[in-house]
């Protein structure tokens, strides 16, 4: 595979990151803070002020896994692959434009030098970060026949995991894959298997002055939160002067989450 200059920088940033990263985690002092609490805010926290939004950065991100293992670490998820509240792929193209797109394990230890391309030559190739869009029309609220899936007003959508009946119909109505059930096991979010759980934006932590735990261990700063409301945030800045997208803009979901640098169709 001809590697880009970019691509070339990135891997060399990668093999360093995992010794960054060993710290990030170690050092992050609410890493693993939400044990089987409820993802409540904090008593002083007024989600009328405040409107959170998120950005990721695909020309940045190394695909290290480091964000994964920090989600999983802080809220709890069951390390078996098949559940995430965040995971990262690798979008490749091919001289004859065929799109390959890998997740190995959900990029949680990284990813190999060659895509799966089968001898194909690369043209491209980019790492996309995905979790919970935070949609302003949610459609995985207006299934939900107990109304334990709903948004709050500072616009994070939750899951009232007391009220949730594990259906799953909030698994299918999501267009993003965000969401899963809760397997039997020692590990759960909440410590209530058969329920549905989503990437919440640390919810737990959001209301508390903190970032959410991807966006404190990203050792490229690919992942980029805060408050729209506040034009000195993070967030706000990215939007104020970068060209940003969203997934599927056509189903009219209007998701929260905007990337950067984003050049193909993410089609699940």
């Amino acid at each position: 595979m001809k590697l880009s200059r970019r691509r070339i920088l990135k891997t060399g940033a990668a093999l360093a990151s995992a010794a960054l990263g060993a710290n990030l985690l170690s050092r992050a002092p609410a890493l693993g803070g939400s044990g089987s609490q409820a993802p409540e805010p904090a008593t002083a926290y007024d989600w009328t002020k405040h409107d959170w939004a998120f950005a990721v950065d695909t020309t940045k991100c190394i695909g290290c896994g480091l964000c994964l293992q920090a989600c999983k670490l802080e809220n709890n998820v069951p390390r078996s692959p098949e559940y995430n509240r965040t995971w990262v792929e690798r979008h490749t193209t091919t001289e004859d434009r065929k799109l390959v797109v890998d997740s190995p394990e959900g990029g949680i230890e990284g990813f190999p030098a060659q895509p799966p391309v089968n001898g194909s030559k690369v043209t491209k190739s980019f790492f996309v970060p995905r979790l919970c869009n935070q949609c302003e029309n949610p459609p995985c609220v207006a299934v939900c026949p107990v109304s334990a899936t709903y948004k709050t007003k500072d616009g994070v959508v939750l899951v009232d995991q007391k009220r949730c009946i594990g259906c799953g119909y909030c698994v299918v109505a999501c267009p993003y894959g965000a969401r899963y059930l809760v397997p039997r096991g020692d590990r759960t979010p909440t410590g209530n298997p058969g329920v549905a759980d989503k990437c919440t934006w640390c919810y737990h932590r959001i209301t508390r002055g903190l970032a959410p735990a991807c966006v404190e261990v990203c050792p490229v700063q690919a992942r980029i939160f805060g408050d729209q409301r506040d034009p000195e945030s993070p967030v706000s800045k990215t939007l104020a002067t970068k060209r940003v997208q969203v997934l599927k803009p056509e189903l009219g979901t209007k998701p929260r989450v905007y990337y950067i640098g984003l050049e193909t169709d993410v089609r699940q």
